[in-house]
């Protein structure tokens, strides 16, 4: 009880530093996130004749904000989504992509437990895979409060080279969060893959982990299943296994499917 009644005296005068003086004898009025409940996370209303707390709703905004910030995707792809994807003059390979991601991200609480609980859009560059899949990340975090965490192939296995302090912390992240979303999975430099044996031994490690676990997984690359399977048998057919019910393979005439190179056509 006292610390309901402290609650409400705090809503009732705001946090201590509104109307902090800004040093010209002026009192700066504070902007709140929510001017409902003051950021107090919920606020005092009248029920039956007693004064009662309830929980704001901003509660629910504020739950998906902490997702996205810990979900290491940048400010720029939190503005992709699927109402800002054009198919548009598309070849029917681009419809298909976004209607799969579409209908995973319409379904993931009915698979999310199951086995074939994960997508993966594959094939040629400028096609848009990454935006579907972050789209789907952006509505987990936003509409159903779902934790992703987002891992650039490429930059994050760099950033973990130059820092082996983070290694450890940043896999158990990889294997323990709600949604693993990998971007450019074994990325190929000059027509290369870039899978070292050390990025393909921690790659397995996170894979396996989620597998075993039915932890889904949602990956983009340019390498279609069967170069991947040449990579490593055992991490492909685990990714196969788990993606196969979401799978796209994009291929075909660039200057059709790449969006960077429409003004070419």
């Amino acid at each position: 009880m006292d610390k309901l009644k402290e609650r409400a005296e705090q809503a009732k005068s705001g946090p201590s530093w509104q109307g902090r003086s800004d040093g010209t004898g002026q009192e700066n009025e504070h902007k709140y996130d929510c001017p409902k409940c003051k950021d107090q996370t919920g606020y005092l209303e009248m029920r039956d004749g007693y004064e009662v707390w309830v929980r704001c709703s901003c509660i629910e905004w504020r739950r998906s904000q902490k997702l996205m910030r810990s979900s290491e995707i940048t400010d720029e792809f939190r503005k992709l989504g699927f109402k800002n994807f054009s198919t548009e003059g598309k070849p029917q390979i681009i419809q298909d992509a976004y209607e799969c991601a579409y209908e995973y991200f319409q379904r993931f609480e009915d698979i999310r437990e199951q086995r074939q609980n994960s997508i993966m859009l594959l094939g040629q560059p400028g096609t848009g895979k990454t935006h579907l899949l972050t789209a789907i990340a952006n509505n987990l975090m936003y509409k159903k409060h779902v934790g992703v965490q987002y891992f650039p192939y490429v930059e994050g296995f760099n950033d973990l080279k130059d820092d082996f302090d983070k290694l450890e912390e940043k896999l158990t992240r990889m294997k323990e969060a709600d949604v693993l979303f990998i971007d450019d999975l074994f990325k190929p430099a000059k027509g290369i893959p870039r899978a070292t044996d050390w990025q393909v031994e921690q790659t397995y490690a996170v894979i396996n982990h989620r597998y075993l676990n039915h932890k889904p997984i949602m990956i983009s690359s340019e390498l279609p299943i069967d170069q991947m399977v040449k990579i490593d048998e055992a991490l492909a057919t685990r990714i196969y296994e788990m993606c196969k019910q979401y799978l796209v393979l994009i291929q075909g005439d660039k200057f059709q499917l790449n969006h960077r190179l429409e003004d070419m056509t």
